[in-house]
């Protein structure tokens, strides 16, 4: 499936028109308005498929635009109402997913206020143990939390995030009594991983990978469909064990313009950021951040973020997280 989509990319690469090559949008920038803050996966993520975007567009200026805070909605709201022109885009991910069971109101629809562009990447995530962890498998730590049931502990960034939810959903799905510890960023639960202070953790893996690699970190399961291509030796969640069987969880963003925006414009931005994600210098770059460059219809976008929210809402429903 995933040749197929690589496939289909280069024929979009390819069947790129001349004109679309020649002439911007707009003689006004277009902007990217992005979640988080700069420096991070999401961000240089998309930053790299701007650049490409831009060539392909006839020079079309793309300005990428941080605004962090309130789990994204910030960020949302200010697309949602921009004008539907084509010239203001969202970094969208599953945070917008997640938001909809989350939060008991919202300025807008994630469904009804945004049209998709096209999806960006995917990024996995692991399931981790310190270097010294006696626990150096998957079953190993089911069996550990058979044992002592209630007694270990699974570190994870703060309530609500992808990854506090991947760690509801996996405990959920093996049936095991684990309790699952908040911290205020990533630097924090590696840190407790490492102290001894959780027996394990739920990290997304592109920025725990040097530790990984380093023997800092021992990663005992991917999250995702596949293995991931930096740790081919690593088993899935699924692999691992029977009761995951179907288990897949992975971190995933796209590109949403505001509803109203002309079909047109959608179809030449979809065009434009899926003969970006084709080109080998930017999946390479991609791939370096532990992203599997991957683009889609806004089709294929609008069935990813409703099955999304459907997932994580209940996810949140089952685990008794109250709404913000």
């Amino acid at each position: 499936m995933q040749r197929r989509c690589f496939a289909g990319a280069l024929l979009a690469l390819a069947a790129l028109p001349p004109a679309a090559g020649a002439q911007p949008l707009s003689t006004k920038p277009l902007r990217i308005v992005v979640p988080f803050g700069p420096g991070g996966v999401a961000d240089l993520t998309v930053r790299s498929v701007a650049q490409k975007m831009t060539e392909l567009m006839g020079g079309q200026p793309i300005i990428v635009e941080n605004k962090p805070g309130a789990g994204g909605v910030v960020a949302a709201e200010q697309v949602a109402h921009a004008a539907p022109d084509g010239l203001t885009l969202l970094l969208m991910s599953n945070a917008n997913a997640v938001a909809e069971g989350l939060f008991k109101s919202l300025p807008y629809s994630a469904v009804r206020d945004f049209a998709p562009v096209s999806t960006l990447g995917y990024f996995d995530l692991a399931v981790l143990v310190a270097a010294d962890s006696p626990i150096r498998s998957l079953p190993e730590l089911v069996a550990q939390t058979r044992a002592r049931p209630g007694r270990l502990n699974i570190g994870t960034i703060s309530i609500g995030s992808t990854q506090y939810l991947a760690a509801e959903l996996f405990k959920s799905t093996l049936g095991i009594d684990v309790q699952i510890v908040p911290f205020n960023g990533s630097p924090a639960v590696v840190n407790a991983l490492r102290g001894k202070q959780v027996d394990a953790a739920v990290e997304i893996l592109a920025p725990v990978l040097p530790q990984v690699s380093g023997k800092a970190l021992r990663a005992l399961a991917v999250m995702g469909g596949q293995r991931a291509p930096e740790l081919p030796g690593v088993p899935t969640v699924a692999e691992s064990s029977a009761a995951a069987k179907g288990f897949q969880v992975a971190s995933w963003n796209a590109l949403a313009a505001p509803a109203g925006t002309p079909p047109a414009t959608i179809a030449r931005l979809n065009q434009a950021a899926q003969a970006a994600l084709a080109a080998p210098e930017v999946r390479q770059r991609l791939r370096s951040l532990g992203v599997e460059a991957r683009g889609s219809t806004p089709e294929q976008q609008a069935t990813l973020l409703a099955g999304e929210i459907r997932r994580w809402g209940a996810v949140i429903e089952r685990a008794g997280i109250p709404r913000q």
